[in-house]
């Protein structure tokens, strides 16, 4: 037993909540620097060539297949590093073109218990470079007597019970993977030819789809749940169900992203699909997001930035049905498991609005996860 134990690569590793999603986080000194190695590393510790990630410390479920790592800054006024990646345990792909701004929510608390950053008494803030699109993020995590603390009374939709409040500012979101705010040059288009889309009411003429690509933190694809023949309001799990509809959803979907420059949109997990509709329970929107290939049990921080920047923009499918919104003022998004607000303040320059959130964090467990010895080489750890 210990010797087949030794055989295998240990890597230290921290398993932490962050807002509504789940994953391992990771020193960056701790994983191979070149990142065919680290991948295969990431894919042998997660559970890669099963759905479930059996053989793995993955999830199931693209929400906890995700993984942070975090080191030394590399980029001025910032405090620390993060990489994200999406680990598509089925697939066996290790996706770094998003961020993920749940997990974002851990990474100032495990930065600050790691070393990386010093804890002041009372609030630490620790800014973010995300390395995945080279925006910074400042977050403010609660360390009264100079150490983080993670019981409090901050309480979001999806995830049971408080706990103590991290506040994320997302200081120049526009253009986090294109470089452009409007990545087509324009706030709505009109896509044609995709095959079982007939359109909507708004669905434009020929039987075109009216869609908005926004780049703000991460690209999204915000089309009107109605012209698509939903309402919006179904169940989560109601969408994988339907196979015609997430057919034609991905036809849609790497049909925009093309036009957002990304030529091989079908291999990417961006730009991710969210399906608008009218609120029915005050907010501004309701909302369902696509990772993209499943239905978020609740909204990701990142694409509700996105979304949330896009109701300030004339012409929007968002701000058309959001209506008029003045800065400083909230958005708040309908999910599957409740609500999510967006606060939007003006941006410096009349650039995009400086878009904030709340999310909370847990500290899981620590310890060592292994990894299996044929790839990467323990030279290759070395290295």
């Amino acid at each position: 037993m210990t010797h087949l134990m030794n055989r295998q690569i240990g890597i230290p590793c921290v398993m932490m909540r962050g807002g509504t999603s789940r994953g391992p986080f990771f020193l960056a000194s701790d994983l191979p620097a070149a990142p065919a190695e680290r991948d295969a590393l990431l894919l042998s510790v997660m559970g890669a060539g099963n759905d479930l990630g059996i053989d793995g410390i993955g999830g199931g479920n693209p929400l906890t297949s995700k993984v942070a790592i975090v080191g030394p800054a590399s980029k001025a006024g910032a405090d620390v590093d993060y990489l994200f990646a999406q680990v598509r345990v089925q697939e066996g792909v290790v996706d770094t073109s998003p961020n993920c701004g749940n997990m974002l929510a851990a990474v100032g608390p495990f930065a600050i218990e790691s070393g990386l950053v010093p804890a002041t008494d009372g609030v630490t803030v620790v800014r973010i470079h995300n390395v995945n699109t080279g925006k910074l993020i400042e977050a403010r995590i609660q360390t009264p007597g100079a150490q983080v603390v993670y019981e409090g009374d901050a309480a979001i939709d999806g995830v049971p019970g408080t706990a103590a409040p991290i506040h994320l500012a997302f200081l120049d979101a526009a253009g986090a993977n294109t470089g452009r705010l409007l990545p087509t040059g324009s706030p709505v288009d009109l896509i044609h030819g995709i095959d079982g889309i007939h359109g909507g009411i708004h669905g434009g003429i020929h039987g075109g789809i009216e869609v908005s690509c926004i780049d703000a933190a991460i690209p999204v694809m915000l089309v009107r749940a109605a012209d698509l023949g939903k309402t919006g309001y179904e169940p989560v799990d109601s969408y994988r169900a339907d196979r015609d509809f997430m057919t034609r959803l991905e036809a849609l979907r790497v049909e925009a992203g093309r036009r957002m420059g990304f030529r091989n949109a079908a291999g990417m997990v961006i730009p991710k699909p969210v399906l608008l509709a009218p609120p029915t329970r005050g907010g501004t929107l309701s909302v369902r997001y696509f990772m993209p290939h499943e239905c978020h049990r609740a909204m990701a921080i990142t694409g509700a930035v996105a979304t949330a920047t896009a109701c300030t923009i004339p012409g929007t499918v968002a701000a058309a049905l959001a209506g008029r919104l003045d800065l400083p003022g909230d958005v708040t998004f309908e999910h599957p498991a409740g609500r999510l607000t967006v606060r939007l303040e003006a941006g410096a320059n009349q650039g995009a609005p400086v878009a904030g959130i709340l999310r909370t964090a847990r500290r899981l467990f620590e310890g060592t996860v292994f990894a299996r010895p044929s790839t990467p080489t323990r030279a290759a750890m070395a290295a």
